[in-house]
């Protein structure tokens, strides 16, 4: 098969480099995806993420190899496997970080990316339903609006954050990130507004553009250094190739494009000769660079009759409300089952010497154990604690020369001794917050696991026994100039040392912006199709 532009995942950025691409009615353009396409009702009723988690289905559903600074265990590492990629099975908050983040890409030897460069592409990404002006988009294929049910519960919280002296926030991605407020969501009608039916669905009727799901790509096709196609195979494990006129467009994110690039041979070199894989091109910034939000929940239970009706939960009580309320959506697509559970936030500084907010809140109106694999009865809440800038630094490395095998994944949580210290403020802060009268009037307390824990020591032992991800693995493949010094892609996107090929998601962030990752991941697609057509 040949096309002009061949993109390898149909996850966040996937879906926008097809969708933009094919827009020229003159270029025959490609998408492979590994997984299923997104016809699961669990995708389109926001309050199906509750169960992604347990979809090996929809979810990749990775781990890491041991984290010592999490006391040996290893963390998991859900991505999303169909159309839409993890934006189909996220918690569907649109954050952008801060305007500092992309200055500092910018300044790091990346021209084109600095915050005022990139918000055009954000702007052109965003139908924003509520807030317009220069700093936001109106007319744009993904949807941002306020959630249409908002929970008493997750109001309560605002009030306690306010109580707590942080300023209320109305929006997250204005000119100021830090204090407390509802989260903007990704929804369109009562429904999830993930990247492939923001954008991919309305093309898929064009002759141009070829979709092919159960598609995993095993090795890139390369004539000497320049990419030419890729190989990959379906469900029935026959391979088959599809070849680039123009060029190869890696999306498969922060965790699987570096692995086909080591896969392939691109890469360090002293790594592919263990594995037996001849090195087209010693890269040695292939993999390197992994960091993510590292992230602990403290879980609250509250009995009572006011959080019962207001919180989620598993009850007797709590399984009427929710036939109730899939009912409504079925019928209405409005109702509690619009919620993304995180429909509330805060950012703030753990010192006030810190320029910007170092720490992030995700405020879950129900009781949240081990990433929602664990079963958990009755009502409560669940309050994040998230690190937005970590200086903890690891590795996505090959674990197999088998291209179905998963890859060996270590975040090097907390092996900065800076990281630990700012978490334990974070979450000490976050429980000034949680104490204050208007969330206090629930009756919470907290489950078993943090009961008894109070001191910065105790605090300290238990982010090293619960820490985890927040699901935003960036870096692997990261932007630079210079590829001695540990880039993979130049400002352009483009591979150090090969031609025909672009690395185009997340794992080409340089550092990790301080907030979710969606729509930052979307905005570089955004600006990687004007790169890519400019070049044409």
């Amino acid at each position: 098969m040949h096309f002009d532009y061949v993109v390898i995942g149909g996850g966040s950025a996937g879906c926008v480099l097809a969708a933009r691409l094919s827009e020229d009615p003159a270029v025959q353009v490609a998408l492979l995806e590994a997984g299923v396409d997104d016809t699961s009702p669990l995708i389109h009723c926001p309050a199906g993420l509750a169960l992604m988690a347990r979809s090996p289905a929809l979810n990749w559903g990775f781990e890491t190899v041991p984290q010592p600074g999490l006391n040996g265990r290893r963390g998991y590492q859900p991505r999303g496997k169909v159309l839409g990629g993890s934006s189909s099975i996220n918690a569907m908050i649109y954050i952008r970080g801060q305007r500092q983040d992309y200055d500092g890409w910018a300044a790091d030897g990346n021209p084109g990316w600095s915050f005022d460069e990139v918000l055009p592409y954000f702007r052109r990404a965003e139908h924003n339903t509520r807030l317009n002006g220069a700093l936001h988009g109106r007319g744009g294929p993904l949807q941002a609006q306020d959630l249409g049910t908002p929970n008493p519960g997750a109001a309560r919280f605002i009030q306690a954050g306010q109580q707590a002296g942080l300023p209320l926030n109305d929006d997250f991605n204005g000119e100021r990130q830090e204090g407390v407020g509802w989260y903007q969501v990704t929804h369109r009608d009562g429904e999830r507004c993930s990247s492939a039916k923001a954008y991919l669905t309305p093309a898929r009727g064009r002759p141009n553009l070829t979709v092919i799901t159960g598609a995993q790509a095993t090795r890139l096709l390369l004539d000497g250094r320049r990419v030419t196609g890729v190989e990959y195979v379906g469900r029935d494990r026959v391979p088959r190739q599809a070849h680039a006129h123009r060029e190869v467009l890696l999306s498969a994110g922060a965790l699987q494009s570096p692995q086909l690039l080591l896969l392939s041979g691109i890469g360090p070199g002293a790594q592919l000769q263990r594995f037996g894989i001849p090195v087209a091109l010693d890269l040695p910034g292939v993999g390197a660079n992994l960091h993510d939000h590292i992230d602990v929940v403290e879980v609250m239970h509250a009995p009572g009759a006011l959080g019962t009706r207001e919180l989620f939960g598993l009850s007797l009580h709590g399984l009427w409300q929710a036939v109730g309320d899939l009912r409504e959506w079925r019928r209405q697509r409005t109702g509690r089952f619009t919620t993304n559970f995180a429909e509330a936030g805060a950012f703030f500084r753990t010192d006030p010497t810190e320029p910007v907010p170092d720490v992030q809140l995700h405020f879950v109106i129900g009781k949240l154990v081990n990433h929602g694999r664990t079963t958990v009865l009755g009502h409560g809440w669940s309050t994040h604690v998230c690190l937005l800038h970590p200086k903890s630094r690891g590795t996505l490395q090959l674990a197999s020369p088998d291209p179905l095998a998963a890859p060996a994944i270590d975040p090097g949580f907390l092996s900065h001794p800076d990281d630990l210290p700012r978490l334990v403020k974070g979450f000490q802060r976050m429980r000034q917050i949680t104490a204050q009268p208007a969330l206090a009037a629930l009756g919470g307390r907290p489950v078993a696991a943090s009961r008894e824990v109070r001191t910065e020591a105790q605090i300290a032992d238990f982010i090293r026994r619960y820490a985890d991800t927040i699901y935003h693995p960036v870096g692997t493949c990261r932007m630079g100039p210079d590829a001695a010094g540990g880039a993979v892609v130049d400002a352009q996107l483009r591979v150090h040392g090969i031609a025909g090929l672009r690395v185009v998601d997340a794992s080409a962030m340089p550092r990790i912006v301080g907030g979710n990752t969606n729509a930052p991941t979307i905005m570089m697609a955004e600006k990687a199709a004007d790169l890519i057509r400019t070049a044409a």
